[in-house]
């Protein structure tokens, strides 16, 4: 088992990879370097390894599938993935590593949005966009996560183990965060310096629809994750909307003991018993929830009985 892997996903990356080699190979000397090539139509494959970096090949696009692959394929204590855009500096790369091997740290989360990122970053949408999701993720997990969107991060090999990837895209970064805060693992924050993607290099994210597809995500983690808080704002939602529809018809009934509007106290009354089914759905996923989370406890054990295994195996 590697003690460092370098991880790289990388999609026509044939101007900035050579130096993302480069600088990790000079900062961590001892690290594997592995570039995912995730179809890449330039030379991006080929200035990789003639650089020395180990290229594998995921045929499947979009950064979740080369993720995907990439925790299925390779052994580490420690990871590191960063873009191959050359946008992140190595110079962090052993602090957090030392955070991942030293301190027990599962997620070491490189923070751009506290250093150079909004003054590098001359894309508007772009920086709404990070500070939206990090305020929705810090508000509905109740966490302290610097930068929800960055490519930048350490993991710890239990992490990996235990990571089920299921976005396809960019989204996977706001998948990773939540994932790490649902399982209360352990997350820190580094500040990173951050620089614009050099010159002729063009970044692979809409604003838009990746933007878009990221809100769903948090919609979706959240609802997977904290089934009563989903919900059951729903059900609040509901039970408001039928008081507030069924006022003015007892209003009514009071003054006048008629009930002039009986189709609205009938949906009102329906509306009402769906707030009620809805919330104990939320609270029943809860409980199951509970229990998926001490089998998730069960999991952790058996990965790090595999680790240990595979260091006796090196040594």
């Amino acid at each position: 088992m590697n003690k460092i892997a370098v991880l790289i996903p990388c999609y026509n990356e044939e101007k900035t990879v050579a130096n993302v080699i480069r600088d990790f190979k000079k900062i961590l000397p001892e690290a594997f370097i592995y570039v995912f090539n995730n179809n890449s139509t330039d030379k991006t494959a080929q200035i990789s390894e003639s650089e020395g970096a180990i290229v594998i090949n995921e045929y499947m696009q979009g950064k979740g599938n080369v993720i995907r692959r990439m925790f299925r394929t390779i052994e580490a204590e420690s990871y590191i993935i960063v873009d191959g855009d050359d946008t992140y500096s190595a110079d962090n790369a052993r602090e957090m590593i030392n955070l991942v091997l030293e301190h027990n740290a599962d997620m070491v989360i490189g923070d751009r949005l506290s250093s150079t990122y909004y003054s590098e970053n001359k894309r508007c949408f772009h920086n709404f966009g990070n500070d939206l999701v990090k305020f929705c993720i810090n508000l509905f997990f109740n966490a302290n996560i610097k930068d929800v969107m960055t490519g930048y991060r350490a993991f710890s090999y239990q992490f990996v183990k235990t990571f089920p990837v299921l976005s396809k895209g960019f989204e996977i970064e706001t998948e990773m965060t939540i994932h790490a805060l649902r399982r209360r693992m352990q997350v820190e924050n580094i500040v990173i310096k951050y620089k614009d993607r050099p010159e002729g290099s063009e970044s692979k994210l809409n604003t838009f629809s990746d933007g878009f597809k990221v809100i769903k995500m948090i919609a979706l983690m959240l609802k997977n994750y904290r089934p009563l808080v989903f919900w059951g704002y729903i059900s609040f939602v509901l039970f408001l909307l039928s008081i507030i529809f069924a006022i003015p018809v007892f209003s009514e009934y009071v003054k006048n003991g008629l009930v002039l509007k009986l189709p609205t106290l009938i949906v009102c009354g329906f509306v009402m018993l769906a707030a009620l089914l809805i919330f104990l759905m939320g609270l029943q996923l809860s409980n199951q929830l509970a229990k998926d989370e001490r089998d998730f406890e069960f999991q952790l054990n058996l990965v790090n009985h595999w680790k240990e295994e595979r260091q006796n195996e090196v040594k």
